[in-house]
């Protein structure tokens, strides 16, 4: 798969089909989505390629905004391309190309740089200076600049529209099997092992303290989890709790996993952590040895 990062694409790349948007988290509405695409593909003989944005725009018009994304840019890449993607644009969203004018995104980019003869886009979809742009205005100049607009209908998930928005709901409320069902996966956190206060060792729980980075912020409290590192012949099944470990007063958010029948060093590592099932929120115990036996609670359930 060929990744861009400007409007500056081969040859090859250009008479595509081209999937404009986030898609944060590649949901069963993405997946739909990437289905109609690679029918057209089939149909009229074309590459497909996605024109994606970093940061995502929110973000970037919202600076208070810290826990929102639901996968990083490698694991999207990776579920793009099982989809049947070819090559990524992932163009820097900075305030220079925030001012760009959507008639001048529309002549200047899509049609002299671009050049798509597909472009797929969601009917909420807005661009240009102010999001001025919108998909009424890619169908006014269809004909003038010699693409076609697919816009399907959007996959209703129990009766709601199946969106990246759900899914941080959902995870953000504590409903893990709806949001994982939602996105035809189990949610995955890839993060680096980093030194802690190695508070859990001390009460007999040694874990992988693991920085979030802007992950979206699932509902604190306690997963059972499979982990997976580069040295590992297959995932291991452990427990997690995210949150600020309020029995420490700790302020810093944290994933901290314990594995299951595991005792090496994985300091500065990286650990993709699955989310399997929230087992209970988090909360405040009185001392270290009411959080002991309350944890070899968890770890009953988790092992279950």
């Amino acid at each position: 798969m060929k990744i861009y990062k400007n409007f500056i694409i081969n040859k090859i790349h250009k008479n595509s089909i081209i999937l404009i948007g986030n898609f944060d988290g590649v949901h069963l509405g993405h997946r739909k989505l990437f289905g109609l695409a690679k029918r057209y593909k089939e149909k009229f003989n074309l590459k497909i390629g996605v024109l994606t944005f970093d940061p995502i725009p929110k973000i970037f018009f919202n600076k208070n905004i810290k826990n929102f994304k639901i996968s990083n840019f490698d694991q999207k890449k990776k579920l793009l391309r099982e989809l049947g993607v070819q090559f990524i644009i992932n163009k820097k969203f900075d305030l220079k190309f925030s001012k760009i004018k959507s008639i001048d995104f529309i002549k200047k980019i899509i049609f002299k740089k671009l050049s798509p003869k597909f472009i797929f886009v969601s009917n909420n979809f807005r661009f240009g200076n102010k999001r001025k742009g919108d998909v009424n205005q890619l169908i006014n100049f269809e004909n003038k600049y010699d693409y076609k607009i697919v816009k399907p209908e959007p996959l209703k998930y129990k009766n709601k529209i199946a969106s990246s928005s759900l899914v941080r709901n959902l995870l953000e409320e504590g409903y893990l099997r709806k949001a994982n069902k939602l996105l035809k996966r189990n949610w995955t956190v890839i993060g680096k092992v980093e030194q802690g206060r190695k508070i859990g060792k001390k009460i007999g729980f040694p874990t992988c303290n693991i920085d979030i980075k802007d992950y979206v912020l699932a509902k604190p409290g306690v997963y059972a989890v499979r982990v997976k590192a580069k040295n590992f012949k297959s995932k291991l099944k452990g427990i997690a709790n995210l949150g600020y470990r309020p029995t420490f007063s700790q302020k810093k958010l944290l994933l901290e996993v314990h594995l299951f029948n595991y005792s090496g060093n994985l300091y500065n590592k990286y650990l993709s952590v699955e989310f399997i099932k929230f087992i209970r929120a988090e909360k405040k115990f009185r001392n270290a040895k009411q959080l002991q036996k309350q944890i070899k609670s968890d770890l009953l359930v988790a092992k279950k």
